[in-house]
């Protein structure tokens, strides 16, 4: 895997308000991620289901290299993010 590839990951779907204002949050931050629609996609479904032992509870679940956040919870989204590097060198809170 290259360092420009995104090592988040939000498991979405279309209907899923906070899905959006996570994305546009990660967009904000300048942060790369890679969304991905549970619903729509039956591979990414079956991902989640494997990175989260099948406890699945709702949307967004974000996987931040490794770290699993169940819904959009900035402050351990951005905990996850800065343990693993993954902000901008100018990241602002």
């Amino acid at each position: 895997m290259s360092d420009t590839t995104p090592k988040i990951t939000i498991y979405s779907t279309t209907w899923c308000a906070f899905c959006h204002t996570e994305a546009q949050w990660l967009d904000h931050l300048g942060i790369p991620y890679v969304k991905k629609d549970i619903e729509q996609d039956p591979e990414a479904y079956e991902e989640l289901m494997k990175k989260a032992d099948g406890n699945y509870q709702g949307v967004p679940v974000t996987d931040v290299a490794g770290t699993m956040v169940l819904g959009f919870d900035r402050p351990k989204l951005l905990e996850a993010i800065k343990a693993n590097n993954l902000n901008p060198s100018d990241s602002k809170d």
